[in-house]
């Protein structure tokens, strides 16, 4: 049962829509067949195990390789070393802590927020160029809008050359794509591509490195390279798996949170109208998205470091543990009427974002991103609306979105 429902999550013909096979799973809030991964998609049960340190997120700690779907463990032994991302505490602790440094509250406590006129700028910007694109007859907001805004920033942030994001935006790609479960690609070749992709990536990222430690710049790629505190430093090892995760998580996610909000924005037009009289709506939009449609549906890749019990059901120790997150926050034991989009609810505690000590290390960035581009797209664009529901989405059932939006509007407003 457990592994048919998966499948069906996987299967590309329901990426549009998988949240009816959610509601089934949701009947057994820990599902196994016996074989495969045990499988969680209830709110409680999974806010629970994202705080449990009974739960690992090491791929080395499952128990057989067959344990393993997407071959992590192995694929990060002969590549770059395991992201920050992909360990448990203690290293994983020391690295977020490095990394946070030029990032983040206490060392670097303005960063994100000192960035907003930026940001605003950069928005601004793609907005004009879809007007010297062409024809606003069909837009497509991914290239044109939901792909370039968080890739600009990202590379701005690290200081990694904007011109060449065509290298790199085939590597998170290849990268990106491991992440999903497909269970008919062919493992043999997936592995080669993503060790092939980590390889090439960290060779283009020495090469950076390389430079910021002669020439220090102020951008985060130069203070993770030369920085030496409390934590002592980083290994060219670790500045190199760092950087990787952030280069690629830094814009992968923010592109489906962006495409995913402005396709629900014209679902619900009295949301999209009351956006763009109040920009303010926006912070509790992007909420109320990272619940209702969230980037990151499920995580694949946890195990568990002991046998442990959830919902009478005893996990043992090295199984494989699939946590649906986006399967939690449509469970109508946590949310009123959870199928309907609301940013009007009074408490919208997501799982969006994830919990615990591997909750989104990007979190204040990609909210400020997504509530500056939806506010912007919400004023300046004139009648918007949809030229194709569903859109088409991509393969990825981890990080779910559409690969293109195509939209018609009327004009572009100043």
């Amino acid at each position: 049962m457990t592994q048919a429902i998966l499948r069906e999550i996987i299967d590309y013909s329901n990426r549009a829509d998988p949240y009816p096979l959610y509601e089934e799973l949701r009947k057994t809030p820990v599902s196994h067949d016996g074989d495969g991964p045990y499988v969680v998609s209830t709110y409680y049960e999974i806010q629970s195990l994202l705080h449990d340190p009974r739960i690992s997120s090491d791929a080395r700690n499952l128990k057989s390789t067959a344990d393993d779907p997407l071959g992590q463990g192995e694929e990060e032994q002969t590549t770059l070393p395991p992201s920050f991302l992909k360990l448990d505490p203690p290293d994983h602790d020391r690295l977020r802590r490095m990394t946070n440094r030029p990032f983040g509250p206490p060392d670097s406590p303005r960063r994100v927020h000192d960035m907003r006129g930026e940001l605003s700028g950069i928005v601004s910007g793609l907005v004009d160029g879809i007007v010297a694109d062409g024809s606003l007859d069909r837009i497509d907001l991914v290239d044109q809008f939901a792909y370039p805004f968080p890739v600009t920033v990202i590379c701005r942030l690290l200081g990694v050359p904007p011109q060449d994001e065509p290298r790199f935006h085939v590597w998170a790609e290849t990268l990106a794509a491991g992440l999903d479960p497909d269970p008919d690609a062919d493992p043999a070749r997936r592995h080669q591509g993503t060790t092939d992709a980590r390889m090439e990536l960290g060779m283009y990222l020495a090469g950076l490195i390389e430079e910021r430690r002669k020439d220090p710049r102020d951008d985060m790629l130069s203070q993770l390279a030369t920085a030496d505190g409390p934590d002592g430093a980083m290994t060219t090892m670790e500045v190199l798996s760092t950087a990787a995760l952030l280069l690629i998580a830094g814009h992968e996610t923010t592109v489906n949170l962006i495409t995913n909000g402005m396709l629900t924005l014209l679902r619900n037009p009295d949301v999209l109208r009351r956006l763009r009289e109040d920009p303010e709506l926006s912070v509790p939009v992007v909420e109320e998205l990272l619940r209702f449609e969230p980037p990151v549906q499920l995580l694949p890749q946890r195990s568990t470091l002991t046998d442990i019990e959830v919902d009478g059901v005893t996990i043992p120790k090295g199984a494989s543990l699939w946590l649906i997150l986006a399967s939690g926050n449509r469970d109508p034991r946590r949310f009123q009427d959870p199928d309907r989009f609301d940013p009007d609810r009074r408490d919208i505690q997501h799982l969006g974002l994830g919990s615990g000590i591997h909750s989104c290390f990007g979190a204040p960035l990609a909210r400020q991103e997504a509530q500056l581009a939806l506010s912007e797209l919400a004023r300046r664009l004139e009648n918007p609306r949809l030229l194709e529901d569903p859109p088409p989405y991509r393969q990825n059932a981890v990080l779910r979105g559409p690969r293109h939006l195509p939209i018609a509007c009327d004009g572009i407003l100043a």
